[in-house]
């Protein structure tokens, strides 16, 4: 009894752990993956295909080397983790997360970590640039999200051992839920090989894209910095696909204890911006909750209304089959009992079933007897055949007319119609409890 009082209070220390917005996002995943009762177990019994939706927002950060990624990496987690320099530090790509522990892993060890990311190994070389750094920091929203700091993107002679470029784009257009683009006002900040990738992913992704010119506080007066600014944008616009209005890039810096500057930080910001979209992804993972649970309802009443349509056409279908098969079978019959009752002597039918079963005998069999008696001598083969081939026809027919649909086996319609409960009923529920848990950090307790 001790042991299991201890473990539920290292559970519920667990769990108090959790700020709500982390813990709304794990248990949103676990209702997904759960082995029996799983979301995605319970879609893909009935033809759904589901993802669990991630614990983490993906921020991806890109820019010319020395634009201050990873710097701001290690400003935003308190923690010095990325290597930072005038020298291109980031030739690969760098997961930088909040784990138990700190911990390097290398490429096999964060494609088992990350199974999502497993096309990346379709570009040749990334397993070996591409690494995960795991540390134990909570700092401001760090433990709900995953930073991927890229290469430093330089133009000219310079060689990187994959193709960067598709690398980034594919991480942009498929993982990211934020892509932060630093300038680096004293660097190469027109660097054309950032600026092709940045119009690449603004032709579908424009709305997560964020621009920010970095290290503002080294670009001398307000006015140099302002015209470093002005050239950054007219080369964005002209660029079609980022030709929108409203277009913003704050001048942001990492501040330095005791270094003051005149230049306005607006670093603050892009703590915002990943707030934002933390509470966004939040409410889209708790709306696509309940979306799923509905589309699989859906599809099990779409499935019991197609086996009960199936199982009433299957009775039909046997009714005629029997209806055919009875006449297939009736018509050599008949004709082969006319044939003994017309070869029989009257004397003896009357003596073997008595007078008045005799005559009702004849009786049933005078239409046969007519239509036999019709045929002249000279076709009675061909007649029999024509019968022989008519029997055939209507025993095909039989089996053709009576040939039924698949139907559902009783267990598995049990099964599905539980399921059906379950996802209306207890996943629901939880999404309610949980929706509820997160209108209440921003909401008084007497507006629910």
């Amino acid at each position: 009894m001790s042991s299991l009082k201890g473990k539920s209070r290292l559970n519920e220390a667990a769990k108090i752990e959790y700020s709500t917005n982390e813990k709304i996002l794990r248990e949103c995943h676990q209702l997904y993956i759960e082995e029996k009762k799983g979301l995605i177990a319970i879609a893909e019994e009935v033809g759904i295909h589901l993802l669990a939706p991630r614990k983490k927002i993906t921020v991806l950060l890109i820019g010319n080397h020395s634009a201050g990624k990873s710097t701001f990496i290690n400003w935003y987690i308190e923690e010095h983790v990325q290597r930072t320099g005038v020298a291109i530090e980031t030739q690969g790509f760098t997961i930088v997360t909040s784990g138990k522990k700190r911990e390097s892993l290398t490429g096999n060890a964060t494609m088992h970590l990350y199974p999502h990311l497993q096309p990346l190994q379709e570009i040749g070389g990334v397993m070996d640039y591409i690494g995960t750094e795991i540390t134990t920091s909570k700092q401001k929203k760090f433990n709900l999200v995953m930073f991927i700091d890229t290469p430093g993107l330089v133009d000219g002679d310079m060689k990187y051992p994959f193709d960067v470029n598709k690398a980034i784009l594919w991480i942009g257009e498929q993982i990211a839920d934020l892509v932060f683009v630093f300038f680096d006002p004293i660097g190469q900040a027109l660097c054309k090989r950032t600026l092709n990738i940045v119009e690449h992913l603004s032709e579908n992704n424009a709305d997560i894209m964020k621009f920010y010119l970095s290290k503002a506080d080294e670009a001398g007066q307000e006015n140099d910095r302002q015209r470093v600014m002005m050239q950054i944008v007219q080369e964005l616009c002209k660029r079609q696909n980022l030709n929108r209005t409203g277009f913003d890039m704050p001048t942001i810096y990492v501040p330095t204890m005791g270094k003051q500057s005149q230049c306005v930080n607006q670093i603050e910001n892009v703590c915002k911006e990943i707030e934002k979209t933390i509470n966004s992804t939040i409410q889209n993972t708790l709306n696509t909750l309940e979306k799923d649970c509905t589309d699989i309802a859906n599809r099990i009443d779409k499935m019991i209304q197609e086996d009960n349509e199936a199982c009433s056409y299957n009775l039909k279908a046997k009714g005629k089959g029997l209806l055919f098969g009875s006449i297939s079978l009736f018509l050599p019959l008949a004709f082969l009992a006319n044939v003994m009752v017309a070869r029989i002597p009257n004397e003896t039918l009357v003596s073997t079933f008595g007078n008045s079963a005799a005559e009702a005998l004849k009786s049933y069999t005078a239409p046969i007897s007519a239509v036999w008696s019709a045929v002249p001598d000279g076709y009675f083969w061909h007649f029999v055949a024509f019968l022989v081939l008519l029997t055939i026809t209507l025993f095909v027919a039989a089996k053709l007319v009576a040939s039924t649909l698949p139907t559902l086996s009783r267990k598995y319609k049990r099964s599905l119609l539980e399921n059906r409960k379950y996802v209306q009923t207890h996943v629901k529920q939880q999404k309610e409890v949980l929706y509820k848990e997160y209108l209440q950090q921003s909401v008084a307790a007497y507006d629910l």
